[in-house]
């Protein structure tokens, strides 16, 4: 049984699936209860989501006792950190308790993630715990039994490695240009946590005065027809903030005689345009959140991320949709492969993701009572918000650059 979060990654398990001679048959909820609602023989297997399973739990759990099991099953959960358990709020945590009860049976469970660990502080299923006391107090360490790091499989060739585009610039807030008391924020060097988020939002506006998202994306255009030139079919991921701010950014791509194709969740055809990406059918792929996890084309060269969600999980599932080959491209490049290319504003918490995104970092669980902040939530280093504003040099349009699997301190400007 093959339990995934998202019907365009279910299709991926089939195809998946096929090329290994292996069968997955996707459960119709809608359909009757017959006794051979399970198939359990050889080379078989069931494909179920997340969310169908946590609202078919009981019906599933009459079917497994009442279909005879003949040898050991396999419970595979792709994707697992979406599992989390709360014994204290059940509701909230759904697919955690679903999927522990209907996989009881399977003589081994397994989970899958590129991302294992979570915001919320909680473990999640098919993962082992370990206690641990370390400088910041008590704590459950999660223990996967095979971890790969990702500057293993750079070197190895399995994946590209990532270079960084970071846009920098100066975001006016609530006053015109020529105003001597407008106020001025520098995007990369903003240390108050309300003022470096309002800069993020000021700065992902395609039309605003500061022209940070524009020249992000034109930057993320002409590094696209450069790859190119040794990728013919390269394609781009763009990461937008909602439905109306994608479309705006689409546009612009359309306008400069780009084909796009524009995805979310509330699009009955998205599911269609995915695949026509995959295949080759667009230059660039506009979404929210649709790409941003599981999502598989190797042809993705070069990523815009342009949205306001900062989690180091959002971040790096979004930028790792272009580290993936594929047997045509990996024969013709030398290892280590061509790097691929992430395009964002200069955003002090995106900068330090992109710092450590080739490193496994533990992911420990810490007791509620010590309030810790969740993880990938940004602390107030620049304390009470009327300090006066330690700004930058007056060059703050400059691009920083991160390049190759090692990424260096972010201590200094450059370009």
């Amino acid at each position: 049984m093959v339990f995934c979060h998202r019907s365009s990654i279910a299709r991926q398990w089939v195809e998946a699936a096929r090329r290994l001679g292996l069968t997955l048959q996707p459960w119709d909820a809608a359909g009757e209860e017959p006794d051979d609602l399970l198939p359990m023989e050889s080379g078989q297997g069931l494909l179920l989501s997340y969310q169908v399973a946590a609202l078919h739990r009981q019906r599933l759990e009459r079917a497994l006792a009442l279909q005879p099991v003949r040898g050991a099953w396999l419970a595979i959960a792709d994707e697992v950190h979406h599992l989390g358990v709360d014994p204290l709020e059940p509701e909230a945590t759904a697919w955690g308790h679903a999927f522990g009860s209907l996989s009881t049976g399977a003589r081994l469970r397994l989970g899958l993630t590129g991302t294992p660990f979570r915001a919320d502080n909680l473990g999640f299923c098919a993962a082992r715990r370990v206690r641990v006391h370390d400088q910041d107090g008590p704590g459950e360490r999660i223990i996967p039994d095979l971890c790969v790091e990702p500057r293993a499989l750079i070197a190895a060739g399995d994946v590209r490695p990532l270079e960084f585009r970071f846009q920098d610039g100066w975001v006016e807030h609530g006053r015109q240009e020529d105003d001597p008391d407008s106020e001025r924020s520098p995007l990369s060097a903003e240390q108050r946590e309300s003022w470096r988020a309002r800069n993020l939002r000021r700065a992902i506006r395609p039309g605003d005065r500061g022209g940070i998202a524009l020249r992000l994306l034109l930057q993320a255009r002409r590094r696209l027809e450069r790859v190119r030139l040794e990728h013919p079919g390269a394609g781009g991921l763009v990461v937008a903030r909602d439905i109306g701010h994608a479309g705006r950014l689409a546009d612009l791509l359309t306008q400069e005689g780009d084909r796009v194709h524009l995805v979310h969740s509330l699009d009955p055809e998205a599911p269609n345009r995915l695949a026509a990406f995959q295949a080759g059918d667009a230059d660039w792929l506009v979404s929210i959140d649709m790409c941003a996890e599981g999502f598989d084309a190797p042809r993705l060269r070069v990523v815009a991320y342009l949205t306001t969600v900062v989690t180091r999980t959002r971040f790096v599932q979004a930028i790792t949709r272009a580290v993936r080959m594929d047997a045509d491209r990996a024969a013709q490049e030398p290892i280590p492969r061509r790097p691929s290319y992430v395009f964002a504003p200069a955003d002090p918490l995106l900068i330090s993701h992109a710092r450590g995104w080739t490193l496994s970092e533990p992911y420990v669980i810490r007791p509620r009572h010590q309030g810790l902040p969740a993880t990938g939530s940004a602390g107030s280093p620049g304390g009470d918000q009327r300090l006066p504003l330690q700004a930058l040099a007056d060059d703050a349009g400059r691009i920083l650059t991160v390049r190759g699997p090692e990424l260096p301190w972010f201590g200094r400007r450059g370009a």
